[in-house]
């Protein structure tokens, strides 16, 4: 059956974020990016090029985002407060990743979040880069890659699934 002449070929190809549930192993390094607002710089793209998968915790902005990370490695995306538009706001809420057992929860607002029966926690919103713990959940947010806002610096993490299979959270700054 062939698509309507009125549709773009934009608009029939599914967007590239992936919504499965991958499993991460020991020696798997994954980037995590949050906050883009439809911005991908040059340095994000330079510090992505070592991982086996992106997370993007919201607030994607623009689909090309997604596009361009895909180019690097498989992404895991959810939906932010800003993505009120298709095909961004088919992203989904929330995804559940694995690896080595643990249990990685990502979302965009951690407020709204139950981090009860996860080992991890990732999560936008704040734009503030940030390590913490709630409940028993590791809480990793990577702050932001978009436009800078107020004095906040442009960051990012990864995860590194040790040897042991424990999930080490870490931040960089970009600029």
């Amino acid at each position: 059956m062939r698509n309507s002449p009125s549709v773009s070929a934009r608009e029939r190809r599914p967007h590239p974020a992936r919504q499965g549930a991958p499993q991460f192993h020991a020696g798997d390094r994954l980037g995590v990016v949050s906050d883009s607002h439809g911005l991908l710089r040059p340095q994000v793209k330079d510090l992505l090029r070592c991982v086996r998968a992106i997370i993007h915790a919201g607030d994607v902005g623009k689909i090309s985002v997604l596009e361009e990370l895909e180019r690097i490695a498989p992404v895991y995306a959810v939906r932010g407060n800003v993505d009120l538009v298709p095909p961004c706001s088919d992203l989904p809420e929330s995804l559940v990743l694995t690896a080595c057992g643990q249990r990685i929860l990502v979302t965009h607002i951690l407020e709204e979040a139950d981090p009860a029966d996860f080992d991890l926690v990732v999560c936008g919103h704040s734009h503030v880069p940030k390590i913490s713990t709630v409940g028993s959940a590791c809480c990793l947010n990577p702050g932001s890659i978009g436009q800078r806002r107020f004095r906040l610096p442009v960051s990012m993490g990864y995860i590194t699934v040790s040897c042991d299979g424990a999930l080490v959270p870490e931040l960089r700054a970009v600029e």
